[in-house]
């Protein structure tokens, strides 16, 4: 039975439930196209998912479509039963590094300072792509939309009764009920179509294991498991009982339930985190809301179409992600009392962002300058420290 105890429905959290969109939408859209999974499947149980997370950890602890997984899926434009097959195989790889205890170990071998790099390179990645991609994506009207949208956050971030995402995913909805309402269409074809369990061969589990599972695990374990923990602790510390055994069980959990139903690989992810919170979430509700979202859009699609999703333009999804890869970046910021943690994390961050597999080669780089007696005496004082250092001696 679920306890909906101490998860919150309110404006704020109404909020922050559009607060990871931008990350999300565009992805599981794009892995309906290329896989020839149902997106009607897809969003439905991702939906079912966000719901039954909200409701366990009572924070805004979302899920999120796996990042490395996605990317190769649409890029080398792989078979629904071959993703399928590959999340199945995450999900057993992450139990089992999970209830072994491997995964805690770990994690204590991980320093801070380089989740602290990891986080800043996912928050460039994010900005990179909601600048590069999202906000030019519909020419000068979009532009117009998307400097609204940004001043219109800026001014509301922090506003309780004026909820910032809310407002401009709405504006967002009227811009194209005016510009492109044509683009919706019906759909005469009312099946939800789900796969039936021959994904589950070891041929299948083998590509997918290959193709999918070992790109994505440094990804997850470094953001999605160990990132997510120290942003859990950055923001809720009264979650005591949240360790890295727990987020790693339920991750697992997600990858052995969504195939079974047709549903895309999904983790939990410090970027979504962030992004429900930076836009008023403080409670497993604005998650909650935000399944609730994706099973009336799952629904809608059944009658409308893929098209159902045009609705949200690119470029207003490009607005919620930038802020969220900005509030990403701003987590670097507890490594600058010591020189060598805060160059370590920008290190991390940058061959995240500029090299191939460049999650796992940042961590592995990161962990390797962490244990190095280096000083890095010939870098340029950083004004922090002097800041910091006279507000001590006053």
């Amino acid at each position: 039975m679920l306890n909906f105890s101490n998860v919150q429905f309110n404006r704020n959290e109404l909020s922050g439930a559009f607060g990871d969109i931008g990350t999300d939408l565009p992805l599981l859209v794009a892995l309906s196209f290329t896989t020839g999974l149902g997106i009607q499947n897809i969003f439905i149980v991702f939906g079912v998912l966000q719901i039954l997370t909200g409701v366990y950890y009572k924070i805004p602890m979302p899920v999120q479509p796996l990042k490395a997984v996605a990317t190769i899926a649409i890029t080398q434009k792989l078979a629904g039963p071959v993703v399928l097959a590959g999340g199945f195989a995450i999900g057993i790889l992450m139990f089992i590094l999970s209830v072994s205890g491997l995964l805690g170990q770990i994690a204590k071998f991980i320093p801070k300072t380089v989740i602290r790099g990891l986080q800043f390179g996912l928050g460039i990645s994010l900005c990179l792509l909601a600048c590069k991609e999202y906000i030019p994506s519909d020419g000068v009207p979009g532009l117009i939309l998307s400097v609204f949208s940004f001043f219109l956050v800026i001014t509301l971030i922090d506003n309780k009764k004026y909820p910032a995402s809310l407002l401009i995913v709405m504006i967002g909805v009227i811009y194209f009920f005016i510009f492109k309402e044509n683009q919706i269409h019906f759909s005469n074809n009312h099946n939800i179509k789900f796969y039936d369990l021959t994904f589950l061969t070891p041929e299948f589990i083998l590509k997918g294991f290959l193709l999918l599972t070992l790109p994505q695990i440094p990804l997850s374990i470094g953001n999605s498991i160990l990132a997510t923990k120290q942003i859990s602790d950055d923001l809720f510390p009264h979650k005591k009982n949240l360790n890295v055994k727990k987020i790693g069980i339920t991750y697992s959990l997600l990858n052995l339930i969504a195939p079974i139903l047709s549903g895309i690989p999904c983790c939990h992810g410090s970027g979504g985190m962030v992004g429900h919170y930076t836009f008023g979430g403080r409670t497993g509700g604005s998650v909650v809301i935000y399944g609730i979202f994706y099973i009336l859009i799952g629904i809608l699609s059944i009658f409308f179409t893929n098209s159902i999703v045009k609705i949200f333009p690119l470029p207003v999804l490009g607005v919620i992600l930038l802020f969220e890869g900005i509030a990403m970046i701003t987590m670097i910021k507890d490594t600058m009392d010591l020189k060598k943690d805060f160059i370590i994390s920008i290190i991390v961050g940058i061959l995240a962002v500029g090299v191939q597999y460049g999650f796992l080669v940042g961590m592995l780089v990161g962990i390797v300058l962490c244990k190095l007696p280096i000083r890095f005496e010939s870098m340029p004082k950083l004004k922090h420290n002097q800041n910091t250092k006279n507000h001590k001696e006053s």
